[in-house]
């Protein structure tokens, strides 16, 4: 069990390392650009909403049949968990997490715009 609550964490890992820097990545890959778009607003959703995070939910269940608690895991388990939720209040983390997403958008915004202003100067 502990095997798969690293790999659950290292999901959660990759996928906020794709959420956060994602909008680098996807420039001129439209198909990847809108699956980081509805990513960006999934993360809103989940940061500011009362739902949990399924990655969240599996990480929690994986560790709790492994008898993870605290440190007492594995030591990769440990590390892993310390970089997805490092320790901040609840709310700096939700406020860091819409901000970062928001920041991400403001991105495809601006990308947005200058696609059209310049298609607008090439017709």
């Amino acid at each position: 069990m502990i095997a798969l609550a690293i790999l659950v964490v290292s999901a959660h890992l990759v996928w906020l390392l794709l959420v956060i820097f994602g909008a680098l990545w996807t420039r001129g890959r439209p198909l990847w650009s809108a699956a980081h778009i509805l990513a960006l607003l999934w993360g809103i959703v989940v940061e500011a909403g009362p739902w949990p995070c399924p990655l969240t939910l599996a990480e929690q269940y994986f560790e709790t049949r492994a008898g993870a608690a605290a440190f007492q895991g594995s030591f990769l388990l440990h590390y892993l968990d310390a970089i997805v939720w490092p320790n901040l209040p609840d709310g700096a983390l939700t406020i860091f997490g819409v901000s970062v997403c928001v920041l991400n958008l403001g991105i495809y915004c601006w990308r947005f715009r200058a696609f059209r202003l310049h298609r607008g100067r090439s017709r």
